[in-house]
């Protein structure tokens, strides 16, 4: 699982005559991820589609484009079966016909309803008027202006203008109709003249005869007719969806699967009688692969393994030479690089395979790298599970995951995965915490008379608190040690042990010797106690700590100082990061961050909503009053009991409100908390593992395994 999968490199070379039969077994096969050949042969040059290649290119258009006018999706998908060429053609063009009228009809009447409706519009004014429209144009002696204004300033303007003798104004919820008797001698047009200065959006008169409300109701039941002409198209389009949809997938399939094997040759190397198509292959395939292509054309084409690529950690990849039976071929203790890099198969089963996204995100592992994913898989739901801690938050973590993992399939179901992984370790942390269910220690109705570990957040339980702060710390160590142990194992394989103890081992004896010294007895005045007091606490007190002996500290000292010497040596421009062994573990200090941030929400929550109170002893957890009774006996005894908050849904005068107020208040605040724990100990998860722990030893960048063929649907194998 660390190792993607081991590819081989082959190389299928045949005649022309066989490359159909070729490519489509290995398309069958769907396992050689082909690689554009790069002019490497002398005398051959990269191949041409395969004939008919355009037509089928067109007919998989046209099938795409009736999908998307018919709104077809996987869900309208048949039965699956075989679709041969004079089937597919002949269907397809009676489809195509058949949509094709269907829609420019449906273009024309959307085109024509779409014009009555602007019209409808334009006539709106004039039925705000109320003034017939054959009585807004037509005269001879009189002007006429119908446009969008107040009335007053018409009118103000006409009166004072010199070239109207008369006018007259009629005005209805914005527009206005404005008459004018020119004087004797006035310039034709003096009505719109004298309005320029007027705020006015001038209308143009239909051309009809009857009043605009009865030529807008015209319009209106014109419209509902073409209307209901357009629902009746889309009803026939709904009914050759429903009967073509499952064709249309299975030809669209088959017409992919078609494109795609007769554009293949344009990777491949190919003179006029012979082609060459190389490409990468998972290793334990090669001779079952080779196997198919000779029993689908026999001795004229070959299929020969002519690298094995080998792992390294440097992004490149090590290649060894194979003989004819595929076995690994002697060489003087060398390796010959091949420029072709490797895809990867990540292979992390169904359990760790879902944090592949995780790792993704950050980048494809390179062929040569360690796949963290495994180790992904064993951290990241143990430190969200850590920082929330509850179980009521975890039940509906995981129940969010099981809906997504359910419901949705590619991305969406793998964090369906992650969400039910971290849910359970955020359930289990919520028992390990005292059965706590949404910041409530529920372990008295377990059964359980007093529970020993704390989140750190009740009375007295500030030692829990740092307990988890150092616990953080150990963890930190405990992971960069994983980082680092990586790192130390790549660079040997890809060198050899003087470079490994430089670039892996220097970091390794720099964490492990500075936190020995820390953790030891030497110089013990200035470190706090806690350091050696929680793991008495962690371990409720079956092992007691108070350092390690000072000679242990002259050691941790050493061995930092081996590691300094080693970085010098080999890496000496990264000295002035010798300190970052300390800085990166206490940079897992947030675990303990997020615990004691997120516990204190939802306690919050509670003591807003129910009320809070400390028992006699003062320490252990807070105690919820939930009821006034229980308030009112509380208050009652102050030598037994310290309040610490009444809440809301205690209050004696309004005890109704009070509840429901109360109970709204929790389920709102807990729902936050869900969210931000969401946000906050998923993100610091994310972060530790990618700045942290990635950056000792993985870049990613790798290439996607994209293998040539394609996995049937909708379509199946003659």
């Amino acid at each position: 699982m660390l190792r993607p999968e081991r590819m081989s490199k082959v190389s299928v070379t045949g005649s022309k005559r066989v490359i159909d039969d070729v490519i489509e077994t290995a398309y069958e096969h769907h396992s050689l991820h082909v690689t554009d050949y790069d002019g490497t042969h002398e005398g051959f040059k990269p191949g041409d589609s395969l004939e008919g290649a355009e037509e089928v290119n067109d007919r998989l258009v046209t099938v795409r484009s009736l999908e998307s006018i018919l709104e077809v999706d996987d869900e309208d998908a048949g039965p699956t079966g075989v679709l041969d060429d004079e089937e597919l053609e002949a269907e397809l063009v009676d489809v195509r016909e058949r949509v094709n009228e269907l829609t420019d009809r449906r273009d024309e009447l959307r085109d024509r309803v779409r014009d009555h409706q602007e019209e409808i519009d334009r006539m709106e004014p004039f039925a705000e008027l109320g003034i017939d429209l054959d009585l807004l144009r037509g005269y001879d002696t009189l002007e006429v202006v119908v446009g969008e204004a107040k009335a007053d300033p018409v009118e103000d303007v006409l009166a004072a203008a010199d070239g109207i003798r008369a006018f007259e104004v009629f005005s209805g919820n914005g527009v206005v109709a404005a008459f004018a008797y020119p004087a004797e001698g006035a310039d034709e047009g003096v009505l719109q003249d004298a309005l320029v200065g007027v705020d006015i959006a001038l209308l143009e008169v239909p051309e009809a005869e009857t009043s605009p409300t009865e030529y807008v109701d015209d319009l209106a039941a014109e419209k509902r007719e073409i209307a209901a002409d357009l629902e009746d198209v889309e009803t026939e389009l709904d009914s050759v969806r429903e009967e073509a949809a499952s064709f249309l997938l299975r030809a669209e399939e088959q017409l992919t699967i078609e494109a795609e094997q007769k554009q293949a040759p344009l990777s491949f190397a190919t003179t006029e009688n012979a082609f060459i198509a190389e490409g990468w292959i998972p290793t334990s395939t090669v001779e079952e692969f080779a196997d198919a292509i000779d029993d689908a054309v026999g001795d004229h084409a070959d299929v020969e393994e002519i690298e094995r690529a080998e792992f390294t950690p440097d992004g490149d990849h090590h290649t060894e030479a194979v003989d004819a039976e595929g076995h690994e071929a002697a060489t003087d203790g060398g390796h010959e690089t091949s420029e072709d890099t490797p895809p990867v198969v990540q292979n992390n089963g169904d359990i760790a395979g879902p944090f592949e996204l995780l790792v993704k995100s950050f980048g494809r592992p390179q062929y040569a790298e360690f796949d963290p994913t495994l180790l992904v898989f064993l951290t990241f739901p143990l430190m969200f599970g850590f920082m929330i801690g509850d179980l009521g938050y975890g039940v509906l973590y995981a129940g969010i995951g099981v809906f997504l993992y359910k419901s949705f399939e590619g991305t969406i179901r793998e964090m369906g995965a992650i969400a039910i992984w971290a849910g359970l370790f955020t359930m289990l942390f919520g028992v390990y915490y005292g059965f706590d269910i949404f910041g409530y220690h529920a372990y008295p109705h377990f059964g359980f008379e007093h529970w020993a570990i704390s989140k750190g957040l009740g009375p007295g339980a500030t030692e829990w608190a740092l307990s988890w702060l150092v616990l953080s710390v150990l963890f930190g160590i405990l992971h960069l040690n994983v980082g680092f142990v990586l790192s130390f194992l790549n660079n040997y394989r890809l060198h050899d042990l003087e470079h490994a103890l430089y670039e892996g081992g220097s970091w390794l004896l720099l964490l492990n010797g500075a936190w020995l010294w820390i953790f030891s007895q030497h110089v013990a005045g200035p470190k706090p106690a806690f350091l050696f007091d929680s793991i008495a606490v962690l371990t409720l007190g079956t092992v007691e700590f108070s350092g390690f002996p000072v000679v242990v500290g002259y050691l941790g000292l050493a061995l930092a100082g081996v590691g300094a010497l080693l970085l010098a040596i080999g890496e000496p421009a990264e000295l002035v990061e010798v300190l970052s062994p300390i800085v990166n573990v206490v940079s897992y200090a947030r675990i303990m961050a997020v615990l004691l941030a997120k516990g204190g929400m939802a306690l919050a929550v509670n003591l807003l909503a129910f009320g809070a109170y400390i028992g006699e002893s003062g320490e252990g957890s807070f105690h919820f009053i939930f009821t006034p009774s229980h308030l009112e006996y509380v208050q009652n005894h102050p030598d037994s009991y310290e309040l610490v908050f009444a809440g809301l849904t205690t209050s004696a005068e309004m005890p109704i409100v009070g509840l429901v107020v109360g109970v709204l208040v929790a389920i709102v605040g807990h729902i936050v908390v869900l969210l931000l724990g969401i946000t906050s100990a998923g993100i610091q998860g994310v972060r530790l593992e990618y700045v942290e722990f990635f950056g000792k030893f993985y870049e990613g960048g790798g290439e996607a395994y994209s293998p040539f063929g394609y996995d049937r649907e909708y379509t199946a194998n003659e």
